[in-house]
């Protein structure tokens, strides 16, 4: 099946930057829908729990550099409040979840953005999103609420509706742009270091998973068709 050029898993070109997402929240929010929107443009009515950890890449382009996305899924596991630390770990965006619908979730939220700060680099990129977007008329979270939180915390904020596609593309390069962003500039920082055989100041930040313009060896490149 050839894959066209919407970056659904063309496994051919040369990839510059890898970064880790992961995506937080309550059970049944719909992360899993969100994931599978963004990494595979499908969306499953009859969705289960996920069981096992699961991460979804997608590659993009972000300015003229080839980034895959690596999106990791709870797995289920905040049902028994066990996420581990090593979910978190090496995670450069971050994606906390509630339902618009389901007030509960959106209290949650803090608790779930202590868990980060505790497990994740100090550094990393957070987005909220208020899912199901579609639901108005069952809205028990008002978008003033959350975006008052978000600014306080110094967040990103959407809201998507996975079922419609809406604003999960989105969401995802807000984040990915924004880590594309700080990158950049730490690498211009990083530089100098390394010249003088110092790459502590990267490597201490695990942002750059497998490392700047990186090739892919020639022999792999057709083997991993996703």
């Amino acid at each position: 099946m050839a894959s066209g050029g919407s970056g659904y898993g063309d496994a051919s070109q040369k990839i510059d930057y890898v970064f880790k997402v992961v995506l937080i929240g309550d059970s049944a929010v719909g992360k899993s829908q969100i994931l599978s929107r963004f990494s595979r443009n499908e969306f499953s009515l009859d969705s289960k729990s996920t069981i096992g950890v699961e991460f979804q890449t997608r590659t993009l382009v972000i300015q003229h550099k080839s980034v895959k996305a690596q999106i990791w899924d709870t797995a289920g596991q905040e049902r028994y409040r066990a996420v581990t630390s090593a979910y978190y770990r090496g995670a450069v965006g971050a994606m906390l979840v509630y339902d618009i619908t389901k007030r509960q979730t959106f209290d949650h939220i803090p608790r779930w953005l202590e868990e980060l700060r505790a497990h994740a680099d100090k550094n990393i990129v957070i987005i909220l999103i208020g899912n199901k977007s579609d639901l108005e008329d069952q809205r028990a979270v008002p978008t003033e609420d959350a975006k008052e939180f978000a600014q306080t915390e110094g967040l990103f904020f959407l809201e998507t509706s996975a079922l419609e596609a809406t604003n999960v593309e989105n969401a995802f390069l807000t984040v990915l742009t924004e880590i594309f962003n700080i990158v950049n500039k730490k690498n211009l920082v990083a530089g100098d270091d390394q010249a003088n055989g110092n790459p502590a100041s990267l490597s201490g930040k695990k942002i750059i998973v497998p490392g700047p313009a990186q090739v892919i060896p020639e022999k792999n490149r057709m083997c991993c068709r996703s």
